[in-house]
């Protein structure tokens, strides 16, 4: 049921969109989820749960880079030890923005990516 290749493809496209696209980002995802759905070939449920899985990994690796920007990019003065303070202060409030992060990429692509699934079975 789950396609490593588009999963993969998805998962780079997840992160170009949030990357670099953040005031499109809501398009985007639907954009990249529709493209993951098409692309699986498996109906419904298929191009929904591949969506979705490419949203999850591209929200966790999205979040992993910022926390490495966040520890390693403090001041040039404090070095690492200037981020981490920064990171542990809102450590608590930036673990809750994650989660409900990677909650709204997966329902939009995998929706996006079910509306994908329709109209590749449908091509067939």
């Amino acid at each position: 049921m789950t396609r490593k290749l588009v999963v993969f493809v998805g998962f780079i496209l997840t992160i170009i969109v949030k990357s670099f696209f953040g005031y499109y980002e809501f398009l985007g995802l639907l954009f990249v989820g529709f493209i993951v759905g098409v692309i699986a070939h498996e109906g419904v449920l298929g191009g929904l749960w591949n969506a979705a899985l490419a949203g999850a990994f591209g929200e966790i690796v999205c979040a992993i880079l910022f926390i490495l920007l966040a520890t390693f990019g403090g001041a040039a003065l404090f070095g690492l030890f200037g981020g981490l303070v920064g990171f542990t202060v809102s450590g608590i409030s930036s673990l809750i923005y994650v989660i409900l992060d990677i909650i709204y990429y997966v329902i939009v692509m995998g929706i996006a990516g079910a509306v994908g699934g329709i109209v590749s079975s449908k091509r067939k």
